[in-house]
């Protein structure tokens, strides 16, 4: 099958692009990696472009996130089963979070979660979490805003600017789709300083997650 991989920045580019290459084949699957650029209207953007040219059978998005649950550390891998707005409120009679008119959670596709549920086992590979990701227009640096996320999604355990508004357009498109991100920075700690070190020190660890992910495939889900 085809795989869409979907990063927002350069540098996630650029680390992805140094383990799975810009396209080709990566285990019985094509793969063709895309930057869309920062936030849910770039995001969604590259989606539909993605989709109307190049017809993925799904759509991985990937990079980085901020951890929001206890446990999730920086360098974990945590995979989106649901995605969430946590900057979107329709007004009186309508749930936060929920465009009105579409789900409040964008479900992952149930093959793909299995995938990587499966590398949990894998040696030597990252702590992986699987859970709820909140996607909104900021960078998470206040801890009062993320008392108000996990106020409204207890649940959620990473918060990023992009993988809910990929999983609308591929709700939309009938696309089959996850979110597979590294913690860059986590609610422990200073995340401006945690952000800078991240990109300072990183190694292909915890994005060698994406390439093993890949390789796991099967050529049809």
């Amino acid at each position: 099958m085809k795989i869409g991989i979907i990063v927002a920045m350069d540098s996630e580019y650029e680390r992805l692009s140094e383990l799975i290459g810009k396209s080709g084949r990566i285990g019985r699957n094509t793969v063709i990696l895309s930057k869309s650029g920062i936030g849910k209207v770039n995001s969604a953007v590259g989606t539909y472009q993605m989709i109307q040219e190049h017809h993925p059978d799904c759509i991985i998005s990937t990079g980085v996130a901020g951890g929001l649950g206890e446990g999730v550390d920086v360098m974990d891998v945590v995979a989106g089963t649901q995605m969430v707005y946590h900057d979107t409120w329709c007004g009186e009679g309508n749930t936060y979070g929920q465009v009105q008119g579409l789900p409040l959670f964008f479900e992952a596709h149930p093959s793909l979660v299995a995938r990587v549920e499966a590398l949990r086992d894998t040696p030597g590979a990252p702590w992986i979490h699987c859970g709820l990701i909140c996607s909104g227009d900021r960078f998470i640096s206040d801890p009062a805003e993320e008392e108000a996320i996990l106020w409204h999604f207890p649940e959620a355990i990473a918060v990023d600017m992009e993988s809910c508004s990929i999983a609308q357009v591929c709700y939309l498109n009938q696309v089959p789709f996850i979110s597979l991100r590294v913690i860059s920075d986590s609610l422990k700690g200073d995340r401006g300083e945690a952000y800078a070190d991240f990109w300072a020190t990183v190694g292909t660890t915890s994005f060698s997650v994406v390439r093993q992910f890949l390789e796991s495939l099967p050529a049809k889900l």
